[in-house]
């Protein structure tokens, strides 16, 4: 009687605490001793359970391996704490998925990346087998600095919706809104060792914790100096709308727009269907089918964002800062150029100087670089997939963005500016690029390329 009575004690006095446990909403995904309710798809790099800590290696010749959930979240709040190898790359997969008719099982959806590497995008958003970077950490130094090597850092995520936000150290990294996968498994990945000396790096993880209820009252208040980056189709997230963004094109009409060198929208050539404007195929010349199409408004101190994308050898262009009145006959109306190009295997790539009419450039004039990561190279998506592309313009200072890349920068009002005209196929337009306002345009070049997400800010 006296056990039993010892026994009964000890248990009141843990119940607060195992009550405390279940009650703050919390649910352990990870028991601390087992794998129980995880399974490994992809690779075959090993995961051990090593002191509370789930451990994963990496392998010689072995693909990206993933530690999957045996369950799927929608909308939830995720912490966990990890430690990097600095030789290693690593991330955990959120709202992921793997089906026999994607890519025969291959793991595939948004992660959150864990990157010891001098980049130092960890806690940015890459879509896993099938987008590529969705939210790079290039638009906030804090950000950049809160993952620290060599120590446990403390990741939180919030998938609520079709936004997703994450922070490391409590310092917020990343502002997603997307809204292509609702529903997935989270997953613990290994990365292939894609150098020698990434062979045998370890990562591990522990205190893996996640909450599906009460998400309004316990989801944090974002960074306002976090940039939110959205691929909503056509679509002003809350926040863009009060930064006063607006869609330069409503994905239906041609409200708004006009021919460049007409009074009125082009009859035909440019097609509108599901939420895109497609500039058809003719014979690849410059303005020689339907022609270009300019905004009716003209824009001075602006911030535009759109998505397109290319057919195979294909060329266009965004032109800001357009004058249509200049050039009333063959050939594209004046303006400056943020190019659009199939590389590969369009010739206009070779020509120009040094590669200033490869996309992204400011064409004929400054060649895109990648200035976010000057060691890492141009961040273009390729034939046949969207890509975003970002021009700002404020007092002078312009910069080109691709796929929230930072590719060109330079004043449209400095001596350097001048001089580059001077020596380029614009040398023979007064004040070229210094004009105080202008049209935007979307360029005819004879080849189908495809637009969407249009929308602009003023400053």
């Amino acid at each position: 009687m006296r056990l039993q009575t010892t026994v009964l004690f000890f248990l009141l006095l843990l119940t607060p605490l195992f009550l405390q446990a279940q009650a703050d909403g919390w649910v352990d995904l990870f028991d601390g001793e087992t794998l129980n309710g995880w399974s490994q798809k992809g690779g075959n790099a090993p995961y051990a359970v090593q002191d509370g800590m789930i451990v994963g290696k990496t392998i010689s010749n072995e693909e990206n391996s993933f530690l999957t959930t045996n369950d799927e979240y929608d909308d939830f709040i995720l912490e966990f704490e990890v430690w990097v190898d600095p030789q290693v790359n690593s991330g955990v997969q959120i709202r992921s998925l793997s089906s026999p008719d994607y890519r025969d099982g291959r793991v595939h959806g948004y992660q959150v990346e864990l990157d010891p590497s001098q980049r130092a995008w960890s806690g940015g958003i890459y879509d896993e087998a099938r987008r590529g970077w969705l939210y790079p950490i290039t638009q906030s130094e804090k950000s950049q600095e809160a993952f620290k090597n060599g120590q446990w850092n403390k990741i939180r995520v919030e998938a609520i919706g079709n936004s997703i936000n994450t922070w490391i150290n409590d310092v917020q990294c990343a502002r997603l809104v997307d809204d292509m996968t609702a529903k997935g498994f989270i997953a613990l990945q290994v990365h292939y060792p894609y150098m020698e000396e990434m062979v045998g790096g370890k990562i591990k993880w522990r205190n893996i914790k996640i909450r599906t209820k009460n998400l309004e009252e316990n989801r944090r208040k974002p960074d306002t100096q976090v940039k939110e980056i959205s691929y909503l189709k056509n679509e002003l997230t809350e926040l863009e709308k009060r930064h006063g963004w607006r869609l330069l094109w409503n994905g239906k009409t041609s409200y708004g727009w006009r021919g460049a060198k007409i009074d009125h929208f082009p009859k035909s050539g440019w097609e509108m269907s599901d939420g895109i404007l497609t500039i058809q195929e003719t014979d690849g010349g410059e303005s020689t089918g339907p022609g270009d199409i300019v905004t009716q408004n003209e824009f001075s101190n602006f911030e535009l964002e759109l998505e397109f994308k290319i057919s195979k050898g294909a060329n266009s262009g965004i032109k800001y800062f357009v004058d249509p009145e200049l050039n009333q006959g063959p050939g594209s109306a004046i303006g400056a150029e943020f190019q659009i190009l199939d590389d590969e295997n369009h010739p206009d790539a070779n020509a120009g100087i040094a590669g200033n009419r490869k996309v992204g450039s400011l064409y004929d004039l400054i060649a895109a670089r990648n200035l976010s990561v000057p060691s890492r190279g141009k961040p273009f998506n390729g034939v046949g997939q969207w890509n975003k592309a970002r021009i700002v313009s404020k007092d002078g200072h312009v910069e080109h963005w691709l796929n929230n890349i930072k590719v060109v920068e330079y004043d449209r009002f400095s001596q350097m500016f001048t001089a580059l005209v001077a020596y380029s196929k614009y040398q023979k337009w007064e004040d070229f690029g210094q004009w105080p306002q202008g049209h935007i345009l979307l360029q005819d070049h004879g080849n189908e390329v495809h637009y969407r997400s249009i929308k602009v800010r003023e400053f």
